[in-house]
């Protein structure tokens, strides 16, 4: 009976308590909860369904499903695609990748078929020290097993119950087996747990002046420190011009976003707008910097894809419609509705779509939901040479034209690159669950030795390059000759990657992929264009400062 009063709340909205908002800031909650007499008809409607569910379907019914799963998710979808229902164990996994600080062991994990393997030992985490390592499979914890040998779905746990297990207080102790290519026994190690601190944010040089800013998501609440740190290390004065990388980056904080537009904007430009119904509009500006601030001299690119969502796409939208960086690559998702969470009784937690987001220009970021599914809204895009949507246009400081109601539209293309036919072949045959056939080489090819490679500017050379081939015809994955030389030039690349994580870690693997990567030198190559547009920039701003 508890259980049932506690969905009904959360069906009704009661009692809600408002967290600081992951794409939205804060509001106020006027929700209360309705007694009695006072329901809705429609929200009695709905009860009175669920009774008649629950004492006459063919078999028994869990209140939790059926709430959970049915009834509240399909209310929140019926609104618009992006408000939504947190169960209360994903609602405080989403607060803790927020903090982007916790007590553990520091390793990210992840599945190879239905093993728990570890992804990633953080460097100089508790896990790193302990000698655990990418691709060792995670089969105990604490004598606990993971998923019995031979593994299967039935008997597997998920990543969220061994990652609970692996947290704890810090200073306590917990034991981890894993097996290990090359082991014939299984390796154990005690690692006492301590405070991990998480980042999203890569930032290095990718040849001398120019620097590369990469933010995977803006859902931590660290990005302002670590993007401060990172350019600090640098020494922003040496910086020339500047890649911003948000290629991926599906959103998060609204606060994050306007801190990374702001830090390159000027005092008082406009970074951001939101208008609901219920609250009053909101508009977010730059804050007051001095004008011989580094981040305001280089010209820079921003690289954003079709996945590029809500706050990647509020950053990119206010450097363009100010003219301060070349907008590069594909037109993003145009995700821009505003969240507020609502917590809920239980422990669980509404999305809640509340206003809109408007770049500085007025441009409307959210595309056209209301002729389409919700398999369609998230599958089906325009192609890359589709042209700009025309019923939204609007103009930089410039004068430039810029269009809204579809994402944001690149200044400069870049269609994505797709996979080959051969690549394709590599990638999705041979029965490797991880899908990753340069993953499976590196567990083979290191075994039980401990990674190590000849520094960070390594290359396969010819033999690692036909041992790579041998494994391939060991997995039954069929390519020619012809094949194989053809595509020498990514296999390097996807091996080099693979074991430079192993022998570093993933920030040096980034960092030597993104140096090579086509995308990020096109980049550098459109820097030119970039420069022209901060001189427009710094002109528009000046006349507008002598009005």
């Amino acid at each position: 009976m508890k259980m049932k009063k506690t969905l009904l709340a959360a069906l009704v909205v009661a009692s809600a308590a408002v967290l600081a908002p992951l794409y939205g800031p804060g509001i106020l909650a006027r929700a209360a909860s309705p007694a009695g007499d006072d329901l809705d008809p429609a929200v009695k409607a709905v009860t009175q369904a669920y009774a008649l569910v629950e004492q006459n379907a063919a078999e028994p019914v869990n209140t939790e499903t059926t709430f959970y799963s049915g009834v509240i998710p399909g209310m929140l979808h019926a609104l618009d695609p992006h408000s939504n229902f947190i169960e209360p164990t994903e609602y405080k996994e989403m607060m803790r990748k927020q903090q982007a600080h916790y007590y553990g062991v520091g390793m990210q994990i992840t599945v190879d078929g239905p093993k728990i393997v570890v992804m990633e030992p953080f460097p100089g985490s508790p896990a790193a020290n302990a000698d655990l390592r990418r691709g060792d499979w995670i089969y105990a914890v604490d004598g606990k097993n993971t998923c019995s040998d031979p593994c299967t779905g039935a008997n597997a746990m998920t990543t969220q119950q061994v990652a609970d297990m692996l947290r704890g207080t810090r200073g306590t102790q917990v034991r981890v087996t894993v097996k290990r290519e090359g082991l014939t026994e299984p390796y154990t190690t005690t690692v006492t747990r301590d405070a991990i601190e998480t980042s999203v944010v890569d930032v290095f040089w990718l040849k001398p002046g120019v620097a590369y800013l990469g933010v995977t998501t803006f859902e931590a609440s660290n990005i302002e420190h670590d993007v401060q740190a990172g350019l600090r290390a640098l020494d922003e004065s040496k910086v020339n011009s500047l890649v911003l990388d948000l290629r991926g980056n599906l959103g998060g904080l609204v606060n994050e976003a306007v801190f990374l537009a702001g830090r390159f904007l000027r005092d008082g430009q406009v970074i951001v707008s939101q208008h609901g119904r219920v609250d009053a509009d909101q508009t977010y500006k730059a804050k007051a910097k001095d004008s011989k601030d580094p981040a305001l001299k280089y010209p820079m690119v921003v690289l954003v894809n079709r996945n590029s969502a809500s706050a990647s796409e509020i950053v990119s939208g206010a450097l363009q419609d100010h003219d301060r960086a070349l907008i590069m690559g594909e037109t993003t998702f145009g995700k821009g509705l505003v969240q507020a969470q609502f917590q809920l009784q239980d422990g669980s937690a509404l999305l809640l779509t509340i206003a809109h987001y408007y770049t500085p220009s007025g441009r409307l970021i959210q595309r056209d939901y209301s002729h389409t599914s919700m398999l369609e809204y998230y599958t089906a895009r325009p192609k890359g040479d589709a042209p700009a949507p025309t019923d939204d246009i609007k103009s930089t400081d410039s004068g430039r034209k810029v269009y809204g109601g579809g994402g944001i539209t690149p200044d400069e293309k870049y269609p994505a690159q797709h996979y080959n036919l051969f690549q394709r072949h590599v990638l999705t045959t041979g029965n490797l669950p991880l899908q990753d056939v340069f993953w499976h080489f590196a567990n083979s090819y290191f075994g039980s030795r401990k990674p190590a490679v000849a520094g960070e500017s390594w290359m396969p050379d010819a033999d690692t390059m036909n041992r790579f081939k041998e494994f391939l015809h060991s997995r039954q994955i069929n390519f020619t000759d012809a094949e194989f030389a053809a595509n020498q030039d990514w296999m390097r690349d996807g091996i080099r990657y693979e074991f430079l994580f192993r022998a570093y870690n993933r920030k040096i693997a980034d960092q030597g992929k993104f140096q090579t990567d086509p995308e990020v030198l096109a980049a550098v190559d459109n820097m030119p264009k970039a420069e022209s547009l901060l001189k427009d920039s710094n002109r528009a701003y000046a006349m507008r400062a002598a009005k």
